[in-house]
Parts: C-alpha cells; structure tokens; sequence
C-alpha cells in the first residue's frame, strides 16, 4: 500500500511526489513512457542535450518558484530570441524595432507606431470575426501577412478565417530594440538538461516506466490511498462526455557533421509552403562547441486519440466540454487533478510548478 499513486512523471507529477516525500509519505510513480521527464525529457546525444519534445526555455517572474527549481539545478544565462524566415527574408521575434527596422526601415518608436497606425486604419473591423480580422485590426498586413499568417495555419491546422479571434487577444509590440522574447526576470536553461531535474525531485519515490495506468489500475485497484492523475481528463472517464481535442507534432532529429547549423536555437519558419513550423538547433542552448550539430525539424499533425497531445484547443467548443469533466473531477475526493492535459490548459513550466506546490499545501493543509 502506497499513500499515493502518482500518474505521470512529467513536471508535474515529479513536484507532487518530491513534496510528498519530504512529508514522510509513500509514494508510487507511473509512467506510460520508456522515460521519465514527460515533455521536458531531455537527451544527451553524442554530448548534446537533445529536447526530444521540443524547445523549452524555462522563465519565471515568481521569485518562489525560481528559488525552488534551482534546489535541483543550475542555470545558464541562455536569453530566448528567437528569429523567423519568411521566404528569405529574416526578421527578429517578438515584434520589436529590429523586426519594424528591417520590414519598414523606420529607426525610431515614434515612425514604427505611425506605421502601424497607418497600417490599421480604416479596416472598419470593430467586431472581428475571425483570428485574421483581429490580427489585421492589431498590427495590419504587413506583420500579419509575413509573419502571423503561414506560421498560425501550419500550428492549427486550419486558414485563419477559420479560427476564432480569442486565440490572438493581442499581440506584443514593443517599441525598442530588445529580442529577448520573455519579460519575466528569471530565465535560462538548466545545465546539463532537464532530466537530472526530475530524477532529483522522483528521488525517494518508487517509479515504474512503460506502465498503462488503465491497465495498471485494473489488477491493483487498492495500491494506494489516494491518486494523482496528470494524463487527459476525458480518458480518465472514459470519454463519458465525448473527446477533446489537441494538436499533436511531430519531430524529425537529424546530426550534421557541421558545428553550426543556423546560428541560433529557434528559428521559425512563417512561410505556409515551408512544411515544418520551426527548426531547434539544441546545442545552442547551452553555447555548445562540439564539432557536430543536432537539429530538430517540429511538423504541427492533426491530433488523433493514441497520439502524443501536445496544444488543448481551447475554443468555445471544448471549453465547454472540459467544464463537464471538471465537474466530474471535483467529485472525485480520491484523486488530484493537474498539469497540461488534467487541466486542459496550456501551461508554462513556472506554472505548473506553482501549480503542484499548492496541490502540495492544499493535501496537507499546510
């Protein structure tokens, strides 16, 4: 008997299990996986730490939370800014006076707002019905056309006349010459990846891979005193309510025996008839010297229930759908609910790491 069966060791998961640990508790890890990590799993190949399922650069403003990831690691001083090609042309991201600079020439904040003013004027578009109408309402056809446009339909899938306006609110313009993509004070890459991370805070745990929690669960029903669930909310109730849906990806890695591909991590890719959203260029993250390269080519798919569930889609439809299974999981005193897909939210990593401490507090009333 095990005080609690965790499922999942992602992020997480591996948070809740520390913080259960250090609180003298019993603790069971599964994992459908061959490896621990979940989608910050990290993998060092030939002496480059390889992010299997794409870039993650951890960033936080909360102070508590960096002071708890660094217990397991040290950072780096990597600074996120990342570059986009339309065609041949290469701009800086997010949208700064680099990036005005080179598609307009202006040099101050003042011509790059009256350009964009210039831009959006007279679209009459008070009630946008659609992601291009806003995009073009916030920015105009210049910025939308060479670098929202190509990129935003290969992530969803769909034209943008298709999607619903919520999912670009708004779009970051800042007015000075600074490609640092994040505003929050605490950012880099730990050293050596991300998985000695999570094989620190599992320590103390009992942790089993490659385990199905359905089939799991069947032939040890009473394993533990209490559950908890990070995997997709809808299978955990058997989809009693219909299926929600994701984006899935899919990664092509490739060594070259070059010690520079790209000059630089990310590089997107916002031409619609370039197939791949964007190319990683891992060992940049950690200001690699090796003589070879690794790079990872990230191809957005169409979800479909066995493959990996990487963006909720959070229109209205399925929003509305989660709230019913939401429903179902607050009656559930014998299981937590957490991460990306129990929460059906996308969550950055300082997120996720809040969020299981107060799960933390919450279960021992602290």
């Amino acid at each position: 008997m095990h005080d609690y069966l965790i499922v999942g060791a992602g992020l997480y998961g591996a948070v809740f299990a520390h913080g259960a640990v250090l609180r003298g508790k019993k603790c069971l890890v599964i994992e459908k996986r061959p490896h621990i990590g979940g989608n910050l799993y990290t993998e060092n190949i030939n002496g480059i730490n390889v992010h299997r399922y794409g870039a993650h650069i951890f960033h936080t403003s909360n102070k508590a939370v960096w002071e708890y990831i660094s217990r397991f690691t040290e950072f780096n001083h990597y600074v996120n800014a990342p570059l986009a090609i339309y065609k041949n042309e290469l701009y800086n991201l997010p949208f700064n006076m680099n990036t005005f600079n080179k598609i307009w020439g202006v040099t101050t904040p003042v011509e790059a707002q009256a350009k964009i003013a210039s831009q959006i004027a007279n679209r009459n578009l008070t009630t946008p019905q659609n992601l291009e109408e806003k995009a073009l309402t916030l920015v105009g056809p210049d910025l939308y056309e060479k670098l929202i446009k190509g990129y935003t339909e290969k992530q969803w899938g769909r034209k943008c006349t298709d999607l619903p306006a919520f999912i670009i609110e708004r779009i970051p313009l800042r007015f000075t010459y600074d490609n640092n993509y994040f505003n929050d004070r605490y950012q880099g890459i730990p050293i050596g990846g991300y998985t000695p991370i999570i094989e620190k805070m599992l320590a103390g745990a009992d942790v089993r891979l490659n385990i199905n929690y359905f089939d799991f669960i069947k032939a040890n029903l009473n394993i533990a005193k209490k559950t908890v669930y990070t995997g997709m909310i809808d299978e955990f109730f058997r989809y009693r309510y219909g299926v929600l849906q994701y984006r899935s990806l899919r990664f092509d890695t490739e060594t070259l025996p070059i010690p520079n591909y790209q000059g630089n991590a990310v590089v997107n890719f916002t031409d619609i008839e370039v197939p791949y959203t964007r190319i990683i260029e891992h060992k940049h993250f950690e200001f690699g010297t090796q003589p070879h390269t690794l790079i990872s080519r990230e191809y957005p798919l169409e979800w479909q229930q066995g493959k990996e569930p990487y963006y909720p889609i959070n229109d209205e439809k399925n929003n509305a759908l989660y709230q019913k299974y939401k429903k179902l999981a607050a009656s559930r005193n014998d299981v937590i609910f957490g991460g990306r897909l129990a929460d059906y939210k996308y969550y950055d990593m300082d997120k996720v790491i809040e969020s299981a401490l107060n799960a933390v507090k919450m279960e021992f009333n602290e």
